[in-house]
C-alpha cells in the first residue's frame, strides 16, 4: 500500500510523518479531530487539509 498524502522529510518537522508535505503532522491533525469533532469547523480553522487528509 503506497501512502501519498502521508510524507516524511528528515529535514522538515524534525522528520515527522506530515500530510502531503505541509507543515502539519500526522500527529497534529488527529489531536486536532479530538479538538474539532465537527469535520467543518476543522476545515475551517485548516482550510488547506482535504477529506482525504483527515
Amino acid at each position: 500500500m503506497k501512502l501519498d498524502r502521508i510524507t516524511s522529510n528528515p529535514n522538515r518537522m524534525n522528520g515527522q510523518p506530515s500530510i502531503r508535505n505541509l507543515r502539519l503532522t500526522v500527529r497534529r491533525v488527529i489531536e486536532l479531530l479530538a479538538t474539532y469533532p465537527n469535520r467543518e469547523e476543522l476545515r475551517q480553522e485548516f482550510p488547506e487539509l482535504e477529506d482525504e487528509d483527515i
